[in-house]
């Protein structure tokens, strides 16, 4: 059985990119995330591959807490760093409320992939959405939405529920849904991480690739 949901790219999780086309994804959280490191990671493990990357800091980087979006494109050559609206292959969401801010670039014509960390940061003054309502909005834009506890994951395991950003980039790569080689991932966490969180990062990978066995998706 072909677990590609989007069956967009000739790929296994160690083959990369095959093809020509263009990858889009959309990476949303709130201050203090990660989600600058993340684009660090993702970007170097492209140039490993030899992949044009772009990248694009959106708002909220300066406010903990605040809303934060940051977009990242690869593919032989890239000129825009921004997703266009209903354009994004992959949308990772650090947090479950803040997928519904992504919504905008996802469409079941690109055969958009929500990945999403099942985790909620109350906001100050606001009622919380339920997870039931968060998915049954998502299904209007995606056929395929993955909740996943990476928080919870991450803390149980090695107490670092802030490296849960670090997992989905790596679990993505481990199932097929970002086409970057996990050996080039790794390589890229060893350049990017410093070093005195280097090897909590490396085990949070290799964590990632033992719990992808038990993800069928």
């Amino acid at each position: 059985m072909n677990k590609n949901p989007s069956n967009k790219y000739s790929r296994k999780p160690e083959s990369g990119l095959t093809d020509i086309r263009d990858f889009n994804g959309v990476i949303v959280g709130t201050g203090g995330q990660g989600q600058i490191t993340l684009l660090q990671v993702l970007a170097q493990a492209a140039r490993f591959e030899d992949l044009d990357f772009k990248t694009s800091e959106l708002h909220g980087l300066s406010q903990k807490g605040g809303p934060v979006e940051v977009h990242f494109r690869f593919g032989k050559n890239i000129f825009s760093p921004l997703v266009k609206e209903g354009g994004a292959d992959l949308i990772i969401s650090l947090e479950r409320q803040e997928a519904l801010r992504a919504c905008y670039y996802a469409s079941k014509e690109a055969k958009t992939v929500f990945l999403v960390n099942d985790l909620l940061l109350p906001i100050l003054g606001q009622k919380p959405f339920l997870k039931e309502e968060i998915s049954k909005v998502l299904k209007k834009f995606s056929e395929k939405t993955i909740f996943v506890p990476a928080s919870e994951i991450c803390q149980k395991e090695f107490q670092a529920a802030i490296a849960a950003g670090i997992f989905l980039i790596s679990l993505a790569s481990f199932k097929g849904l970002l086409p970057l080689k996990p050996s080039s991932l790794k390589r890229a966490i060893q350049k990017n991480i410093k070093a005195k969180y280097l090897e909590l990062n490396l085990k949070i990978f290799e964590l990632a690739r033992e719990k992808a066995k038990n993800f069928d998706f």
